[in-house]
């Protein structure tokens, strides 16, 4: 397999490559950018995302099985489910404030003109919250692996994986079939990365090619606040592994080459097989934990979306001269915190849920259109920190239990 400091220097080179073929055929070869995007970049990014999509599913639902069937009891199950919410409403709670009072002090949206030649597209109608938690459950499990529900894929792995528990031995032919699942995954993974840097270089190449390098100009002040914002977001981070002695440093570099892939696609569902597979192999994370932990923040942790929508938010009320009120700064809040839960780990999800961020807080819709050419560019680094929260938040987990564990040793 293709070593992971190679990989990750290879996809910054493609992505800096990318950045300069875009930039060329913007401001010097406008004509030839319409057929190159439709013929050859879109489908070549497109071919590569699918790829990396075709082994997402059956690494999670793979992973989590065996991860489920070396827990010792349905009880821990629970326990370890328990943990990694409350965590995650914590540092989700950190994330949507950070991302506030960042648009507040620095108010990117104040001289913004909200007139736009960017079409808004049609917004589907958005679940209620009662809804989308009824949705979590499958009506058919082999359709939620067929089309890629991931939490519908990760709530029939883990109801699958305690009724293994509970059958025993008779079960143990389907894990070893689960198991094979399992290592098959992870080398057709090794195959597909060897086309990373093509697949990075044409989705950044044409992003830059349609946009130009000038949207980020006009937008400076919010690319850059969006910026500093998961930078801070990542120092917390760092600072709370530090305390808990869990080698913050020796963890962000076993994920360089998940985070250059990350970056480079904007898709956490992407970077996630190799997540995964080097915060156990490189970094040291237990696999009872990794293999549990690790797909349900993918699912469902997402600090850079909670710093985005909320950050979003302000910044149209901003840009339309909308007084931030006590109510509508709540509302907000509430909206940005659990919008923060169900984004689809997928480029462009963030545009889509905003509108819900936005409808939720009374706040006109239109503003989407504003950030709509910047969220392909931002979403590099907002997928990044969703990455990291994820992993950090299952290295909290594993703390957490080790020192659970001690404490029961030291009572008996």
């Amino acid at each position: 397999m293709m070593q992971g400091m190679n990989l990750s220097t290879l996809v910054l080179v493609a992505m800096a490559v990318g950045i300069g073929f875009g930039s060329v055929l913007h401001d010097f070869f406008p004509t030839v950018i319409v057929p190159l995007d439709r013929y050859l970049l879109t489908p070549a990014g497109t071919a590569f995302l699918r790829l990396i999509q075709f082994v997402v599913v059956p690494i999670v639902f793979s992973s989590l099985i065996l991860g489920l069937t070396r827990i010792q009891n349905a009880a821990q199950v629970g326990r370890y489910a328990v943990k990694l919410i409350l965590s995650y409403c914590v540092t989700s709670g950190i994330a949507v404030a950070l991302g506030l009072v960042m648009a507040v002090v620095v108010q990117p949206g104040v001289g913004v003109s909200s007139a736009s030649g960017v079409q808004v597209s049609t917004i589907a109608e958005q679940q209620s919250l009662i809804d989308w938690l009824v949705s979590l459950i499958p009506t058919n499990p082999i359709e939620a692996l067929s089309t890629g529900n991931l939490l519908q894929v990760i709530f029939s792995s883990a109801l699958i994986g305690v009724a293994i528990q509970l059958v025993g031995e008779k079960a143990a032919s389907f894990v070893s079939f689960v198991e094979s699942c399992y290592v098959i995954s992870e080398k057709v993974l090794s195959i597909v990365l060897y086309v990373a840097p093509i697949g990075v270089f044409a989705l950044v190449s044409s992003v830059i090619a349609t946009e130009g390098l000038q949207l980020i100009v006009k937008l400076f002040a919010y690319v850059f606040s969006l910026f500093v914002s998961s930078l801070i977001m990542v120092l917390f981070y760092v600072f709370v592994l530090a305390l808990l002695r869990a080698k913050p440093i020796k963890l962000l570099q076993s994920l360089i080459p998940a985070l250059s892939l990350a970056f480079g696609t904007a898709s956490s569902n992407a970077a996630l097989p190799i997540v995964l597979k080097d915060v156990q192999e490189v970094y040291g994370l237990r696999e009872d934990i990794a293999s549990f932990a690790i797909p349900l923040g993918t699912a469902l942790k997402r600090d850079g979306s909670a710093i985005l929508q909320g950050f979003n938010a302000v910044f149209v009320a901003q840009m339309y001269g909308i007084p931030l009120t006590p109510s509508l700064l709540l509302a907000i809040v509430l909206s940005t915190f659990l919008v923060s839960f169900s984004t689809p780990g997928v480029p462009g999800a963030g545009i889509i849920m905003m509108t819900t961020v936005l409808t939720a807080s009374g706040l006109p819709v239109e503003g989407v259109a504003i950030v709509a050419g910047v969220d392909r560019l931002t979403d590099g680094f907002k997928t990044v920190m969703n990455i990291i929260s994820n992993v950090a938040n299952a290295v909290i987990l594993s703390v957490w239990e080790s020192a659970s564990e001690q404490d029961a040793i030291e009572l008996t």
